[in-house]
């Protein structure tokens, strides 16, 4: 394991938590016109996504733990280098269906490698 794979991995569970925390009570109507929590949550995404490619590259063996990590490794990389074709619908789904399986995943791990 890499040296820092507990604190990146802590890393994203505080960004999950966030985003779980701000989108709470959002319709998709109201995060589509809300700039600062659009920009909030994409920015959470590409740290996400920036850490995995982390564990990706020095801590394989972490990575591949968490459910569908490179996806969103690509999702990273559509939020940053194609923003401006960014589709919000999908920016929810992946909030409601795939966030609370990575928060789950990376917890799972945290609470392993403290035991």
């Amino acid at each position: 394991m890499h040296p820092k794979s507990p604190k990146w991995c802590e890393d994203i569970v505080q960004r999950c938590a966030d985003i779980e925390d701000w989108t709470t009570n959002s319709t998709l109507t109201g995060y589509e016109t809300s700039s600062m929590l659009r920009s909030a949550v994409e920015r959470n995404f590409e740290v996400i996504g920036e850490v995995l490619l982390r564990l990706e590259r020095t801590d394989p063996a972490t990575a591949t733990r968490i459910t569908d990590y490179r996806k969103i490794i690509g999702f990273r990389n559509r939020l940053a280098h194609g923003y401006d074709d960014v589709d919000n619908q999908q920016v929810s789904d992946i909030v409601a269906n795939f966030l609370p399986v990575l928060r789950a995943d990376v917890e799972a791990f945290l609470t392993e490698i403290e035991s």
